[in-house]
């Protein structure tokens, strides 16, 4: 297993993050104080840290990848795909918008993969990917 990442990032309210990470993306919870909360993002730490209000969506901009425009900056995980599938699942039930919906790109391709956007309540970019073998991580096209 390689090393788990960790990233924190800002967020304008905690309990908005506590319910999206937590009840919503089904991450377990770590520490926490009155300003910053921990999560487990699939073995990965993550912490939002309580900055203040920020414009919605407030990311540089976005770029193109296999004919869409992504958000960017933006954070995620690579999964297999049950557990993408799941999470996909779990993000309708919860009437997440899609900035991007669940789909596959690079069809036929090496580097083949599912992936989906979406924001956290806080405009935070995620994109969550899965590839069915996990050698194809970095294939080059």
């Amino acid at each position: 297993m390689s090393a788990p990442f960790h990233l924190a990032f800002p967020v304008d309210d905690l309990d908005a993050a506590r319910h999206f990470y937590g009840e919503v993306l089904g991450c377990p919870e770590g520490r926490s104080s009155d300003s910053w909360i921990d999560f487990d993002l699939f073995g990965n730490q993550i912490v939002t840290h309580c900055t203040g209000p920020r414009d919605p969506q407030g990311g540089t901009g976005s770029g193109a990848v296999d004919g869409h425009n992504v958000p960017i900056p933006h954070f995620g995980v690579v999964l297999d795909m049950e557990s993408w599938e799941a999470l996909a699942e779990r993000v309708r039930a919860h009437n997440i918008p899609f900035v991007l919906e669940p789909q596959v790109r690079f069809k036929g391709l090496p580097g083949e993969q599912a992936t989906m956007f979406f924001f956290d309540p806080a405009g935070n970019a995620l994109e969550f990917k899965a590839l069915r073998s996990m050698d194809q991580l970095f294939a080059k096209q």
